[in-house]
């Protein structure tokens, strides 16, 4: 990211900002990608989502994290952080700032863990040569299954509890309390 570049968190931009963002950078009518379904009715989680400015005080980028879960096959949901999207102007690509917002995001959750002790899985749909060099891969993912179409392939996780995570089961938004999922 160029060193004249700004991170903020995500809750100082106003949401129509960051919407006509994620429009410029995956089009109008990204809310019908699988992603989307994934993290259905979640809210970002705001210790992780930041927004990236350049020199004139400009949104040029932002990521942004969700709680989701891995539903097993017997209903139990394993809690999981969902990665995106990570959106850069289509302009602005190349410059760095997706990965300024990686570095950033990675270096929030792990402070957070060692706060709280409590480290989660981390899952995006995405490209691997890119998001490998975090970590992020889709040897864990083979029977993890998404409500709508994807690759499998571009189904990646990091974190250090995957050698723990069940092999199977479909990604969804984490329950809310007290309901059970389906109903």
């Amino acid at each position: 990211m160029t060193d004249s570049a700004t991170l903020i968190p995500l809750t100082a931009v106003p949401p129509a900002m960051v919407e006509d963002l994620l429009d410029r950078a995956f089009g109008e009518d990204r809310h019908a990608r699988t992603a989307y379904r994934i993290r259905a009715g979640m809210r970002a989680l705001d210790a992780l989502s930041f927004a990236a400015l350049d020199q004139e005080e400009m949104l040029v980028a932002t990521i942004q994290c969700w709680p989701v879960a891995l539903v097993t096959p017997d209903g139990s949901p394993v809690p999981l952080v969902m990665v995106g999207p990570v959106a850069v102007l289509p302009e602005r690509q190349g410059e760095g700032f997706g990965k300024g917002l990686m570095a950033a995001m990675l270096d929030a959750d792990a402070r957070l863990a060692a706060q709280t002790g409590a480290s989660f899985p981390q899952v995006l749909i995405g490209d691997a040569d890119y998001y490998g060099r975090w970590g992020f891969s889709n040897a864990h993912t083979k029977g993890w299954r998404c409500p709508g179409p994807f690759e499998q392939d571009r189904l990646l996780a990091r974190g250090a509890a995957l050698a723990t995570m069940p092999t199977e089961g479909m990604l969804g938004p984490w329950p809310e309390p007290g309901r059970q999922n389906g109903s």
